[in-house]
């Protein structure tokens, strides 16, 4: 995955914004792995999985607050 766009975020429903979670901790998963091994090339992509994680959970909770008002 890229970096996420944050119009994009927004745009996905509540199932997509998990599907889009799940994807990325199983991807900052493996990449944890491969710098483990020394096999990981692209080191800034630890990071941006990470903030994609945030933003979309940022999104999320702006969603629900949202609805409760």
């Amino acid at each position: 995955m890229s970096k996420l766009n944050i119009d994009d975020i927004r745009a996905m429903s509540e199932d997509q914004m998990t599907d889009a979670i799940a994807g990325l901790k199983k991807e900052r998963f493996n990449l944890r792995f491969q710098r483990a091994t020394g096999q990981l090339e692209n080191t800034a992509r630890l990071r941006e999985a990470r903030r994609d994680i945030a933003r979309i959970k940022t999104v999320a909770a702006q969603k629900r607050a949202a609805k409760t008002k």
